[in-house]
Formats: structure tokens, sequence, C-alpha cells
């Protein structure tokens, strides 16, 4: 909800299917990735989307309540942009959306 106050449109998926049916029929900025969502896990999402086509330009941010050592590496190796823990600070989380959204390319430009 704090995102839509700073002027994010936010959509939500239920599960890894919603998501990346979501993704593919209306491809986002951003993905913020739950990695522990039902159905088909954060993981298998992030590397679905990766190998597409149509949405491996989308820069995901992994969310994760396990901070065990490697799972940043794992995430990334996953295709995530970048790592988060749980619990994440709103500030926090604003941060890495427009980092990552400062280094992408708008759409419609020409590189």
């Amino acid at each position: 909800m704090f995102l839509q106050f700073e002027g994010f449109e936010v959509t939500t998926a239920v599960d890894g299917h919603d998501a990346l049916n979501q993704a593919r029929a209306h491809p986002p900025d951003l993905v913020v990735m739950d990695l522990a969502i039902p159905g088909i896990d954060g993981w298998e999402v992030t590397r679905t989307l990766k190998r597409d086509g149509r949405t491996r330009a989308i820069p995901v941010i992994a969310v994760s309540g396990h901070a065990l050592a490697g799972a940043e590496a794992r995430a990334r190796a996953a295709g995530c942009d970048a790592f988060l823990t749980k619990p994440c600070l709103p500030d926090t989380l604003s941060r890495e959306i427009h980092r990552i959204l400062k280094l992408r390319p708008r759409r419609g430009t020409r590189r």
C-alpha cells in the first residue's frame, strides 16, 4: 500500500501462476517477488520470466524471509536484480525500486 502512496501503480498476484500470467499479459516496469509465494515459487517464476523473451527485461527484486547463506547469490543466479530480506522497511524497498528503475531504459526509447 505504501508504494501506491509514493505514486506507483501496484498489481498483486495470488500465486506464482497468477504472477506469470499477469507479467505476460501486461508487462510491468518491475516485479517485487516474494520467493515463498504459493504454487510455483518465486525462484521458478523468476527463472521463467527471465527465459521468456517477452518478460526477460523486467527487473525483479527478490524479497525473502530466509536470509540463509547463499540466498542472495541463488536469487541472482535465478535472474533477480536485487535481494532484500524480510522484514523489509518500506523506505528500503522504495530506494531499491528507484535505484533499479533509474538504471533501466524507459520503454519506447532506443539505445
